[in-house]
C-alpha cells in the first residue's frame, strides 16, 4: 500500500470528533486509507443495492449491527441513515465512532448539514501527490508521464495503461454520478460539454461562450459545471478580489482535479503527442495548482489559493492567501529558466511593494535569486 499523507490528519480527526467524513473523487483511495486506519471497524459499502435497500428500509436495524461504529462507504447514497446516525452519535461519548465516505459532495454535504453539523469532521483526499509517489518509488521522472498517468491509485497498482483506465473513469463517472445529481438523460451531450472543458483547461471560464458551443444555455452550463465540481472532476481557481485600483478579471479559472483525466478527455494518448499539443502548458499549470491542494488538504487545511489578473493581462498564476499576506507565484512548463519568468512576479512586487515569489517550473534543478525570488523543479511541489 501506498502511504498517504492524510492518514495522520485522519487519525487525528477521529480523536477529536465522534465522525469524520473522508471525501473526495471516485478511486482516489478512500476504501484503503479508512480500511487501512481503522482496520477493526466493520466496512460496509452502500453502494451494493441489497445493503442499500436494507440501510433506508430499516435504518434503525441496519445501525444496530455496529455497536462500534463502522466505515460507511458513499454514504450519500443513503441520506435517511444520518439522522438516524446524529441521534446515535448524540447519544455516545465515543469519539470517531462513524467514518464516512463519498465521492458526491454536494449530496454528501446537504446531509451532514441537515443532520450532522457540529458532530462530523471533513478531510478531502485527492488523487495520489508528488510527494507519495515519490515516497514509494513510483513518480515517473518524466513530467509528460506523470501527466499523462495523473495519480489515481488503480493506474499504479493495478498497472493499468492510462489511455484505457481513464476512458472507463469517464463511462463510469457519466453513467453513476451525473445521473445521481442531476437526471441528464442526453449524456453524449454532457460528454461533449465534458471534453469542451477540457479543452479550456487554465483559462477562464466563460459560461456563455461554452454554451453556444455545446448547444445549451448558459443556466444549464452553470449547473454542469456544479456537477463537475461537487463530483470533483473540476476545481475552479477563484480571482482574488483585491484590486490594488486596477480592473481585474472576476471570472474564475477552469482545471481538473487529475491531469491525466484531462489528457483523455483531450485526445492525448502518448508523450509524443502532448509534446506537441497546444495544451500542454496549460496541464502542466493544471498538474502544479492542484499538487499544492493535495499538500493543503493532506494536512486538513483549507483552499487558500487565488489568481490574479487584470484587464491589460497583467497575471500572477497562484496567489497563496495567509491571512491577509499575498504570496506570488508563477508556472513555467518551460525546462530552462529565462528573464521572462521573472516578469509576473517582479510587476506584481512593484505593483504591491512586496518582495519576493516562487517560480515552479518543468525543469530539474533549484535556485534562489538575489531578489528573494525561489526557484522550484516540478517534482519537488509539496508546500502547504
Amino acid at each position: 500500500m501506498i502511504e498517504r499523507t492524510a492518514k495522520k490528519e485522519l487519525l487525528d480527526l477521529s480523536n477529536q470528533f465522534k465522525s469524520v467524513a473522508v471525501i473526495g473523487p471516485r478511486q482516489s483511495g478512500k476504501t484503503t486509507l479508512t480500511k487501512n486506519v481503522f482496520p477493526d471497524k466493520p466496512y460496509v459499502s452502500l453502494e451494493n443495492p441489497d445493503t442499500r435497500l436494507y440501510a433506508e428500509d430499516d435504518p434503525r436495524g441496519f445501525l444496530s449491527q455496529f455497536p462500534n461504529g463502522a466505515i460507511l462507504d458513499e454514504a450519500q447514497r443513503t441520506p435517511k441513515l444520518f439522522s438516524y446516525i446524529q441521534q446515535i452519535l448524540d447519544e455516545s461519548k465515543s469519539k470517531g465512532k462513524f467514518i464516512i465516505t463519498g465521492s458526491n459532495n454536494f449530496l454528501l454535504q446537504e446531509s451532514i448539514v441537515q443532520s450532522l453539523a457540529g458532530r462530523v469532521a471533513y478531510i478531502k483526499l485527492l488523487p495520489l501527490s508528488i510527494p507519495e509517489l515519490k515516497s514509494a518509488n513510483l513518480l515517473e521522472e518524466n513530467i509528460n508521464s506523470f501527466i499523462l498517468k495523473g495519480g489515481y491509485p488503480p493506474i499504479y497498482d493495478q498497472n493499468i495503461p492510462p489511455n484505457k483506465w481513464h476512458q472507463n473513469y469517464i463511462n463510469t463517472y457519466l453513467e453513476k454520478d451525473v445521473r445521481q445529481i442531476k437526471n441528464i438523460t442526453n449524456l453524449s451531450l454532457f460528454e461533449r460539454f465534458l471534453r469542451l472543458c477540457a479543452g479550456r483547461t487554465g483559462q477562464l471560464l466563460n459560461m456563455n461562450s461554452l454554451g453556444i458551443e455545446v448547444g445549451v444555455d448558459s443556466k444549464t452550463i452553470a449547473s454542469w459545471i456544479a456537477v463537475l465540481e461537487s463530483s470533483f472532476v473540476i476545481h475552479l481557481l477563484r480571482p482574488h478580489h483585491q484590486n490594488f485600483n486596477k480592473r481585474i478579471v472576476k471570472m474564475p479559472k477552469l482545471y481538473f482535479y487529475d491531469t491525466g483525466l484531462a489528457a483523455a478527455l483531450l485526445g492525448i494518448q502518448n508523450e509524443q503527442q502532448l509534446d506537441t499539443h497546444p495544451g500542454k502548458g496549460s496541464l502542466f499549470e493544471n498538474m502544479v495548482i492542484i499538487e499544492m491542494l493535495k499538500s493543503r488538504f493532506n494536512l486538513g487545511l483549507s483552499d487558500n489559493l487565488y489568481f490574479w489578473r487584470d484587464n491589460v493581462g497583467n497575471e500572477i498564476d497562484v496567489l497563496i492567501d495567509e491571512g491577509g499576506t499575498l504570496y506570488p507565484i508563477e508556472i513555467k512548463a518551460g525546462k530552462t529558466i529565462n528573464t521572462d519568468y521573472f516578469k509576473g512576479i517582479n510587476f506584481w512586487n512593484k505593483l504591491t511593494s512586496g518582495i519576493g515569489g516562487t517560480i515552479i517550473y518543468a525543469g530539474n534543478q533549484s535556485q534562489i535569486r538575489s531578489n528573494d525570488i525561489n526557484i522550484y523543479p516540478w517534482n519537488s511541489i509539496g508546500w502547504k
